[in-house]
């Protein structure tokens, strides 16, 4: 691998962990808001904003194949609807900082993931990054349990929403390395004709689930969290609408941008430690929200992360350039 493409490759997956960081936030701002509504809302945005974006690149999307747009469709089921539902009900259920860090292993689930599938980077020098970032995780754990028990959480709500942030986890453990994928078999798409696809694909689904949703709340019981917010938008209409266009125009086109074009450029099994971006802009944007410090555990375990990607960028570049090692 070219240190050209490296660096440029690692520059795009920062930039989407710093957009992707944001939709932490969202939850947190809109409490009285359902984890399915967050979910539906964003990515209801997301295929708006594509529908427009599409009309200026309708020649590159018009060369995708059916079998494509079905690829792209389980994508955004997968990796959009589905994962941000988990977690948003985790960030609900325990606070932001829990399932943040939860969703902070996938750096290391997606890298042993894709190397077991592939095997793109070889064990030796792919052991060290993953050793340091598991102790990096691991420490920034151990701090944020800490304050959790100290907040008195209860027990119940932390284990629930651990369980929905572990099913992100497996979401977004798929999404990358299927998309990853379809990319390098398909390397004349564009990064933004790609995203552009997921959210087109993204719009019916998010529009159905919109139909589900506010007809629940119309019929349904009158004391569920479905009709309790106030349906279609919300106690705070301005706010929700604002909110979920702002990300679904960043994190979702953006960021999608950005990865696809991260994952063209590096192997799987590193871009997959890179997510690990994702984590240390959601929690400095948790803790910005809390209005407090981390502490010395947390600074220790964000220095071990950003150590294990430096070395995972030197395995990578110490790899031939095929990016591939046989058997």
């Amino acid at each position: 691998m070219t240190q050209g493409a490296l660096f440029k490759g690692v520059g795009c997956a920062l930039a989407a962990g710093l957009v992707w960081g944001l939709v932490f936030i969202a939850p947190v701002l809109l409490p009285g808001y359902p984890a399915a509504v967050l979910s539906v809302g964003r990515y209801l945005a997301f295929g708006l904003i594509a529908l427009v974006l599409a009309l200026g690149d309708r020649d590159g999307l018009a060369r995708l194949k059916r079998a494509d747009w079905v690829e792209a469709t389980w994508l955004s089921l997968v990796g959009n609807l589905v994962y941000y539902g988990f977690l948003a009900a985790a960030i609900q259920m325990a606070g932001a900082p829990l399932p943040t860090m939860i969703i902070g292993t996938l750096p290391v689930v997606i890298a042993v993931s894709s190397n077991l599938a592939q095997r793109e980077l070889a064990w030796g020098r792919l052991a060290g990054s993953l050793v340091v970032l598991a102790a990096g995780i691991a420490l920034v754990n151990h701090d944020e349990l800490g304050h959790l028990s100290r907040l008195g959480g209860s027990p119940r709500q932390l284990l629930l929403g651990a369980l929905l942030a572990a099913g992100a986890v497996v979401c977004w453990t798929w999404y990358p390395i299927r998309n990853a994928r379809w990319l390098k078999r398909n390397p004349e798409v564009g990064s933004g004709t790609w995203a552009t696809a997921q959210g087109l694909t993204t719009l019916p689904l998010a529009a159905a689930g919109a139909v589900l949703l506010t007809l629940g709340g119309w019929l349904g019981p009158a004391d569920s969290a479905i009709a309790r917010y106030a349906a279609p938008f919300g106690p705070d209409p301005l706010l929700f609408v604002g909110l979920m266009f702002a990300i679904g125009l960043s994190a979702s086109w953006l960021g999608t941008l950005f990865w696809n074009r991260a994952s063209q450029l590096l192997p799987t099994s590193l871009a997959g430690q890179l997510i690990v971006f994702e984590t240390l802009s959601a929690l400095l944007y948790a803790f910005l929200l809390r209005g407090s410090w981390p502490g010395a555990a947390t600074l220790a375990g964000v220095g071990l992360l950003v150590a294990g990607v430096v070395l995972g960028m030197r395995a990578a570049q110490a790899e031939p350039s095929t990016g591939r090692l046989h058997p």
